[in-house]
């Protein structure tokens, strides 16, 4: 499969999930700390909207990029949104000579090469997919897990972008996109392996209240 196409696979995954979502779970706590399910779902929702705005040539524009409400149809805005962007990088491949987008929350900003923003945004799409698995309990997040590691061209993607994001301590931490590398398992799974690398927790659950 090509890059596209198992970036497309990462949202039907996704797209699954988030249909699962009851008005009442929203306001679960997340592995993103300080973020309730409902601000993760925008926060993802905004994130389909700012890469499909790149890919369809916008500048380096954060207001592009901002979380978009999902009160009322958190599934229905999500879905809404991943086809939009598969619209829009599915537009951007078939650029004559290839395209670069502008994200002004990865890096400096920009341009990338379209298939870098592509992995991103599987990687992006995938580890908060747990996110909100995790949220609505150990099983949900179990299932994600497995259901990704089935598809052993997923899971390897996952993996291999996840091992490329800078690990220095000035790219990790508060206000940051991931937290410190945990401690690998050597034991765990690609999935968890990926986790621990952009200072997830593989083992987090939703605290008791």
């Amino acid at each position: 499969m090509s890059l596209l196409e198992l970036h497309t696979r990462s949202l039907e995954l996704a797209a699954g999930l988030v249909d699962t979502v009851q008005p009442e779970q929203l306001v679960l706590p997340t592995p993103c700390t300080g973020w309730s399910l409902r601000r993760l779902l925008e926060h993802v929702v905004g994130q389909h909207r700012g890469f499909a705005a790149a890919a369809r040539g916008a500048g380096p524009d954060l207001a592009l990029w901002r979380d978009v409400p999902v009160e009322g149809d958190p599934a229905g805005a999500f879905r809404r949104s991943a086809a939009q962007l598969t619209a829009a990088f599915t537009g951007a491949s078939a650029a004559p000579g290839g395209s670069v987008l502008w994200l002004p929350e990865i890096r400096d900003g920009g341009p990338l090469p379209l298939d870098l923003a592509v992995g991103f945004h599987l990687l992006d799409t995938l580890v908060h997919a747990w996110d909100v698995a995790a949220a609505l309990g150990p099983s949900t997040a179990s299932g994600i897990v497995t259901a990704v590691e089935a598809e052993p061209p997923l899971v390897g993607a996952l993996l291999a972008v996840a091992e490329a994001v800078p690990a220095a301590p000035a790219n990790r931490g508060p206000g940051r996109a991931f937290d410190v590398v945990g401690s690998p398992d050597t034991a765990a799974g690609p999935f968890a392996r990926a986790l621990v690398l952009l200072g997830r927790d593989p083992a987090w659950s939703t605290p008791e209240r």
